[in-house]
């Protein structure tokens, strides 16, 4: 096959990926409904992140969760357990959850209104970066075990993603972790990420997670009603 076709192809998919997208993202908007795409390399701590958050800001409004896999329910079960709604999607040899997955899940939750509704995507950098699903906006997670350069590694990422949170900040006593280097390799791809440290195990950050999360919710709601 010639590099045209494929590029053809290519666009092909995300064209009809970004029209389904675009659907969902106006139901999200009429729902009022705070929509974040959660992506990171596998074991960065989604999930753990996702347990603790999801069940301590269900206090104050719906929150609902779609966990993407390419086997297994096991990180919906651990939402479920916190008492959170969650639908498993199952990729099978799929690197990435697509905007119809997530429409389809969607539908499959009970009423989110006025809430947040968050997607564990698959856990890796490269394939998930470049398809949109209706999201507010992708945040990109990346602990201190991975090393610095991520960032520099897969720029598709982090160009794409409005927030980078770091993880596992609790760990830092023992390791050789420059949170400088990372912040400034980030922002070399993206001059406006936003940064926060956090860690899913102390509880560490989550206050400034929070608090991140109740501006986006505003800037929402003010973009909403300009429109109307």
């Amino acid at each position: 096959m010639s590099r045209e076709r494929v590029i053809q192809i290519e666009r092909d998919i995300l064209g009809k990926n970004n029209g389904i997208a675009a659907h969902n993202r106006a139901l999200f908007l009429a729902n009022d409904l705070l929509v974040f795409n959660l992506l990171s390399s596998p074991g960065a701590g989604k999930t753990t992140l996702l347990v603790r958050a999801a069940s301590e800001l269900k206090r104050t409004r719906p929150v609902g969760v779609i966990e993407g896999d390419q086997q297994t329910s096991h990180d919906a079960e651990r939402i479920r357990a916190a008492g959170v709604p969650a639908i498993q999607v199952n990729t099978g040899k799929g690197c990435h959850l697509d905007a119809a997955m997530i429409g389809d899940a969607y539908r499959r939750l009970p009423p989110l209104t006025g809430g947040i509704l968050f997607i564990e995507n698959v856990g890796n950098l490269i394939c998930p970066a470049a398809f949109d699903l209706g999201e507010a906006c992708k945040i990109v997670l990346l602990s201190i075990t991975e090393g610095e350069d991520k960032p520099l590694k897969y720029p598709d990422m982090f160009a794409a993603s409005s927030l980078m949170v770091i993880n596992k900040i609790d760990l830092a006593p023992l390791l050789e972790f420059d949170f400088g280097k990372t912040i400034e390799y980030a922002r070399r791809v993206n001059p406006n990420i936003e940064v926060l440290l956090v860690s899913a195990r102390t509880g560490e950050g989550l206050g400034a997670l929070y608090a991140w999360i109740d501006r986006r919710a505003w800037h929402q709601r003010r973009a909403v009603e300009d429109i109307r």
